[in-house]
């Protein structure tokens, strides 16, 4: 246990490193099983990564289960809780009361309660003991068995009897979304003015109790945006949303274009669930001149929001969703368990659907997997020719004309595995002057070299009418 603070009801004490800062600021928390006064030890039964996190995580690893499993066991042993260096976020957790130390504020819980964090795993000091085996690291709920230390200051709830296990961690994980979405639309409410609600994102899980909570509220009108088709039709069944547009929320003018076609004029409040990045133009656009913007997504750049909305001259109020309004856990299990049984089954399905191991983006996963091996092979080519024009140089044996770099075309991986390895390729390896026949084609170079065919068709017609050094000839 460290003891370079006294001892604190927000873990002050708990901090390794820096020396100072609240234990969400800290690189590394001492997690050690140790009780002192206030803390609670409890056993962890299960993560559940934030939906930005893990979506980080799947993309660097290429959707590949066992490197993610892998980098989370070393974020948790390194920093000593689940604390993402990318994304700036952790989860929560789910598990049972081992032990309550003295003087304890949290006098409802008792020895044995199954219990749920309901503030991030990014301040909360973990250790994970069985290394995951049981997780395959292609969702975000992760079975785990270790420990977890709770302060006084941490807010946590007794996991609901009402309401499937699976149900009540999706809703306990994204409960705030929900209650300030309630929140912002009672004060339009009470002010005489019953809003109209845009939710981007809206299929998901956030997503999903934002429109039951608008509703709820006095919303005069509500739509959800979804990307995709499937989830239009699913939305629309569910009759959780009056209108469901169908926008990609990182394009502006079509989410905006998406959102003012369904509503008839944009909207009074837009909450953002999204986790995705590049989101925040299209929400400033989508809102109506002193509309309210709610971000309540992990992968949001604040910067962005602001000085988009700066540039656009938007009088919006933007606010950030901080996971935590006063009942915000009792506000979304009650619209979880209210009697529209629809609404019910799309929320299962919603967290069923986040569960799966990446179905939606498995082929993409299965591509951008392709991709890096050939982006491998062809740094592996790149070097053996370098090599080779290091030693001709040496020798004085020849002279390499001036590199010629082909332009890279920043849409090519819409048009396939080998085009997208193509196109990397032809846009980030120089090509030097003549190359000496080789004595041996090796099997490697054999499949870099029919990954680039394409490129070089693309090349060939392009530099039609030009010199040596591609300039236009005269």
């Amino acid at each position: 246990m460290s003891s370079r603070h006294p001892v604190s009801p927000v873990g002050l004490h708990r901090v390794l490193e820096p020396s100072g800062v609240l234990p969400q600021a800290a690189w590394r928390l001492d997690p050690s099983p140790e009780l002192v006064t206030g803390e609670i030890r409890v056993r962890v039964r299960r993560l559940n990564l934030d939906a930005a996190s893990f979506r980080q995580l799947s993309d660097k690893h290429f959707g590949d289960g066992d490197a993610v499993r892998a980098e989370v066991l070393e974020i948790v042993r390194t920093r000593g809780k689940m604390h993402n260096p990318v994304t700036g976020s952790g989860g929560m957790l789910v598990g049972v009361v081992e032990e309550i130390g003295p003087d304890s504020h949290h006098h409802e819980l008792a020895v044995g309660d199954e219990v749920t964090t309901l503030v991030s795993l990014t301040l909360t000091p973990l250790v994970i003991d069985d290394e995951l085996r049981d997780w395959d690291g292609r969702g975000e709920q992760i079975p785990c068995d270790g420990h977890a230390i709770l302060f006084d200051r941490t807010i946590v709830a007794k996991m609901p009897v009402d309401l499937p296990g699976q149900l009540a961690m999706m809703v306990m994980d994204v409960c705030g979304a929900p209650a300030l979405t309630a929140r912002v639309v009672r004060r339009y409410v009470d002010a005489g003015h019953a809003p109209t609600v845009a939710v981007v994102g809206g299929a998901g899980k956030s997503g999903s109790l934002s429109l039951a909570a608008a509703r709820r509220a006095g919303a005069k009108r509500t739509v959800g945006v979804v990307p995709v088709q499937r989830e239009v039709e699913a939305l629309t069944e569910s009759g959780l949303a009056d209108v469901v547009a169908l926008a990609d929320a990182r394009d502006p003018v079509g989410l905006s274009d998406g959102i003012t076609a369904a509503l008839g004029s944009t909207a009074d409040i837009v909450v953002v669930c999204v986790d995705v990045p590049g989101c925040e133009h299209g929400a400033i656009l989508a809102t109506g001149d002193g509309g309210t913007i709610i971000f309540f997504s992990m992968a949001t750049s604040f910067a962005t929001a602001a000085l988009g909305a700066e540039g656009l001259a938007a009088d919006v109020t933007m606010l950030i969703g901080n996971g935590f309004t006063p009942g915000h856990a009792e506000l979304a299990c009650a619209d979880a368990q209210r009697p529209v049984a629809v609404g019910q089954q799309h929320l299962c399905a919603a967290v069923h659907e986040e569960r799966r191991p990446r179905s939606r983006q498995s082929a993409c996963s299965q591509r951008q997997r392709a991709v890096g091996e050939a982006r491998r092979e062809c740094d592996l080519e790149l070097g053996r020719r370098a090599r080779r024009v290091r030693r001709r140089r040496a020798g004085g044996a020849h002279r390499a004309r001036p590199a010629q770099v082909a332009p890279c075309d920043a849409h090519a991986g819409r048009r396939g595995v080998h085009d997208a390895a193509a196109t990397w390729r032809e846009g980030h390896v120089e090509r030097e002057g003549p190359v000496e026949p080789e004595v041996e084609v090796r099997p490697r170079r054999a499949a870099v070299e029919r990954a680039l065919e394409p490129a070089r068709a693309r090349g060939e017609a392009a530099g039609a009418g030009r010199d040596g050094r591609g300039r236009p000839a005269r």
